[in-house]
């Protein structure tokens, strides 16, 4: 028997203020177009947090859809992840208050802080702690308020990023060791710190005692992301002796939809197959993939044994993928 973190609900949080891109270029003086932001990124459009919203708020949002969608009280929840790079604070850390508005608890909560592969990060720290046995049902949340880091005098960010939430409730479950198991079968985490200045936030509490503005070398970005994405999917795959042709589904990070179409063309995907949510939410960071997953699952896409592949790159630079079987 092997122990395996099961999903057990899905949900999500996206802010009510929407800013198309003709709305962004009038609203910020910007020299762009909507044409020329969607066919570079596939983006038409981003969520905005209002101004009493925060990463805690949203985070709590889509936490309660999730555990409604599983079926299980807030008490049930014995430990909460939070991925995000725009946290309430310096300390304490946004899961503790997410924590403390759900009333959740006896347990525990911490951030990670690994920008886009944010979630696959903690949702791998999650699996295992349910493996073993240091949890039994945990909360995996991603997100971000991308907006209040960003500078609208740099077209080539500034229409990339969008504010949001996700959630995924995970429950421990039996298993074979196999990978016709239900649950999380593995992650793969990486991360290269030389390239830690081509996508960053200016400044820190412990370094400028504040912090700055998101900055980004997108042609370097790409670059790695198209390699880097291509091997961890292999590297996924090959440590279950699975083939391509098994992945039922892909949910990308959402950053770029040129990225999110090569690697479902890698993987011999129909477009049907890839979940895509850039065109409405934009980049909302560690909290792109668990709204993508949200939205399948919210339609009912996604089904009881379909194989899954989630897979990211962020700042760090980190990647990583995770292969679930629902």
């Amino acid at each position: 028997m092997t122990l395996r973190s099961l999903i057990a609900g899905c949900g999500g949080y996206l802010p009510e203020k929407v800013l198309r891109n003709d709305d962004l270029a009038a609203a910020y003086g910007i020299e762009t177009s909507d044409a020329w932001i969607t066919d570079r990124t596939g983006i038409r459009q981003r969520h905005v947090a209002a101004p009493g919203e925060t990463a805690s708020s949203m985070g709590a949002a889509a936490a309660r859809q999730a555990l409604e969608r599983a079926g299980l009280p807030e008490a049930a929840v014995d430990c909460i992840i939070v991925a995000t790079s725009t946290p309430d604070s310096a300390f304490p850390a946004t899961a503790v208050r997410i924590q403390a508005e759900l009333g959740c608890g006896p347990g525990f909560a911490f951030d990670i802080a690994a920008a886009c592969t944010g979630f696959i990060y903690a949702l791998g720290m999650a699996d295992a702690l349910l493996r073993t046995g240091q949890a039994r049902c945990a909360l995996v949340i991603g997100t971000e308020v991308y907006t209040r880091i960003l500078d609208w005098t740099d077209r080539g960010t500034c229409v990339l990023f969008g504010d949001g939430a996700g959630a995924v409730v995970l429950t421990a479950g039996e298993g074979q060791g196999t990978a016709t198991d239900r649950g999380i079968l593995s992650t793969h985490l990486h991360s290269d710190g030389r390239f830690a200045d081509i996508l960053h936030i200016e400044g820190g509490a412990g370094s400028t005692g504040g912090t700055g503005l998101l900055r980004m070398s997108g042609r370097e970005v790409f670059r790695h992301a198209v390699s880097k994405l291509a091997a961890v999917v292999d590297e996924s795959l090959a440590a279950h002796g699975l083939a391509q042709s098994d992945v039922r589904w892909l949910v990308p990070h959402q950053a770029n939809l040129r990225i999110i179409d090569a690697m479902g063309k890698k993987l011999g995907l129909p477009k049907e197959r890839v979940v895509v949510t850039v065109d409405r939410h934009a980049n909302t960071s560690a909290a792109s993939i668990p709204l993508a997953l949200a939205d399948a699952d919210g339609r009912g896409a996604i089904e009881r044994g379909d194989l899954v592949l989630m897979e990211a790159i962020g700042g760090g630079l980190t990647w990583g993928a995770a292969l679930v079987r629902f």
